[in-house]
Order: structure tokens, then C-alpha cells, then sequence
């Protein structure tokens, strides 16, 4: 990262990336430790995250506590799954996954606070220690959900090693929860960026492009391919920025800057609703809410929030 002050221009420091930089020691070599395992469930500092489906569950207060003890959370029925998370500040850490309906039935509840993590990190309902482990717990109970039985001969698997396994007990074959790499990018052309529309955007809001890595692809590669399948644009150098655990359901969104070397653009209507170029003071509006037309960018929480900013900070570089 350069040492550069930050310009006039963006007269705020940096946001917190959300989900990422997590506390969490995960201790995978604990999660085939059946003794260690009971043991740390019954610690008296053990917190467990509640969690049916897209939904967080949390106790109100100033600020929502989204731990609960594990007593606490079998009052809301039992688990669908369980996983270990790892420890956090030494103490034992927890995903517990209740049925959606569950979830559901708590919001009747005035003393718990029953949302999506998307309007928990953007409204900074919790403390932002707690992002990073419950969209662990959440990814890894989501994946529980939707592979239960076995892709190799049907039957009903057997969740293992602390929920970070399912084991086939007809074909003995081994099922690891998965992640769906994404590459999110910004193309650049000297003093003016690629930005693009998805209908599923709030109405004022442009943001990077972005893709799923097809299997037998390079970052780089995929870099290239989406934005010339959306946007019609060809790229050349590709540069790293950095990661960000997206679970939404399970992906991990790989953020980079690439080079423009054409300035057309042929829009993908099944991918975007448009594309333009933006130019750099044009972007900063954009980030700092200023813009005449009351355009935005996405918000801090999102790792396009933060490609965005480093190229208007100019803080990237192609080697």
C-alpha cells in the first residue's frame, strides 16, 4: 500500500472491508478431537452464532449481541448442523443452524433482533468483530443445507469432523464445503474507469464488473474474459488488490485493476443493464455522496467500495 496522505478530495479514512480480517484461530486440527470438541462446548466462554438460513438471530441491545450460550440458543430448537468455528480470543466459537421457519418465528420476539447479515454489516447492527465468524458460520451451515446427500450415489450423508466434512456412509466418499471464486474488477484508462449497471442494483448505484472463475482459468484470465463478455472491452495487464469472503452464499471475491486496451463498449444485456466510463473526479463525487445526479458507488462494506477508492487514491500499479 502506498504512504501517500489521502487527497482532499476523500476526507475520510479507509473503512473496515466487511467478512474479511478475521480474529478467528480456526484450529482445524480440533475438529476430529471428539474430547476437545466436548470440552469446548461446555467452556463457559463458548459463544455460539444462531443462524436459520438467511437469517441472523441476535439479542437487541445497545450495541445487538449476536452470542448466545449454547444453552441459549437449544431454547430455539434443536440444530439442523453445528460447526466448530475456532477460537476467538481463546474462547470457544460456534455456528448453530436453525430451520428458516425458526428464524422466521423469532422476529415475533421483542428482545431479539432477526435480519440478514447484508443489513447487519451495511447498517453496523453488530460489532464488526462478530462479521468475519458469523459469515463463516453462515457459508458453512448454507452449504449443510444444500448437500445433504451424496453427488457420487444419492444417499443421505453424515455431517463429521465438527461440520467442516459430510461422509457418504454407503460410498465412503468425503464432501468439503465449497468456495465459488469470483474476480471483481476495475478497468482503468488512464484518468477514467469502467463502471457498470446489474438491474439488481439500488437505482443511483455503479459498481465494478465481476464474474465467477470457470474451472482451468487463471485470475487473470477470467479478469480479461468477464469484461469482455459484459462490456465488450479488452484488457491487458492484470494487478492483485486483494480478497474478500462474500457468503452470498459461499464465494470468495477476488479483487483486481486491469489495464483498458480498447475504449468501445458492447453491453451484455443478460449480464448489465449499461456500462459507461467514469472519469476520476466524476468517481470521487461518487464516493464521497456528492454527485450532481446522486449517483453512488457500492458501500464500504463491499470490496468494490475499496477497489474503487485504492484507483482513485492511486494506489494501484501494474508491473
Amino acid at each position: 500500500m502506498s504512504d501517500r496522505p489521502i487527497p482532499q478530495s476523500l476526507p475520510f479514512p479507509r473503512p473496515v472491508l466487511g467478512y474479511a480480517d478475521s480474529r478467528i484461530e480456526r484450529a482445524a486440527e480440533l475438529r476430529t478431537n471428539t474430547a476437545a470438541l466436548e470440552a469446548m462446548a461446555a467452556d463457559k466462554r463458548a459463544g455460539v452464532y444462531v443462524i436459520g438460513g438467511e437469517m441472523i438471530v441476535a439479542k437487541r441491545g445497545e450495541p445487538n449481541e449476536p452470542l448466545f450460550t449454547l444453552e441459549e440458543a437449544r431454547r430455539f430448537g434443536p440444530a439442523e448442523e453445528t460447526a466448530f468455528l475456532g477460537h476467538l480470543d481463546g474462547a470457544p466459537r460456534f455456528g448453530f443452524g436453525i430451520p428458516p421457519a425458526a428464524a422466521e418465528a423469532l422476529k415475533a420476539r421483542d428482545d431479539l433482533l432477526v435480519t440478514d447479515l447484508r443489513s447487519i454489516a451495511v447498517q453496523g447492527l453488530v460489532d464488526g468483530v462478530h462479521l468475519p465468524p458469523i459469515a463463516e458460520a453462515k457459508a458453512v451451515l448454507h452449504w449443510h443445507q444444500r448437500h445433504r446427500f451424496c453427488s457420487n450415489c444419492g444417499v443421505r450423508t453424515d455431517a463429521v469432523d465438527a461440520g467442516w466434512k459430510r461422509l457418504c456412509p454407503s460410498c465412503k466418499t468425503e464432501h468439503f464445503p465449497r468456495t465459488d471464486p469470483v474476480v471483481i474488477m476495475l478497468i482503468v484508462d488512464g484518468d477514467q474507469c469502467l463502471l457498470g449497471r446489474s438491474p439488481r442494483f439500488a437505482p443511483t448505484m455503479w459498481s465494478c464488473l465481476a464474474g465467477f472463475i470457470e474451472p482451468g482459468e487463471a485470475i487473470e484470465d477470467a479478469v480479461r474474459r468477464e469484461t469482455r463478455e459484459e462490456a465488450g472491452i479488452l484488457c491487458g495487464r492484470v494487478t492483485y488488490y486483494r480478497s474478500q469472503p462474500w457468503p452470498f452464499p459461499t464465494s470468495l471475491m477476488i479483487g483486481c485493476h486491469a489495464e483498458a486496451k480498447s475504449r468501445d463498449i458492447v453491453v451484455d444485456a443478460t449480464e448489465l443493464e449499461a456500462a459507461r466510463w467514469f472519469s476520476k473526479d466524476e468517481t470521487i463525487t461518487m464516493l464521497t455522496r456528492t454527485h450532481a445526479e446522486g449517483l453512488t458507488t457500492p458501500p464500504p462494506v463491499a470490496i468494490a467500495h475499496h477497489i474503487i477508492r485504492a484507483w482513485v487514491e492511486d494506489d494501484i500499479r501494474f508491473d
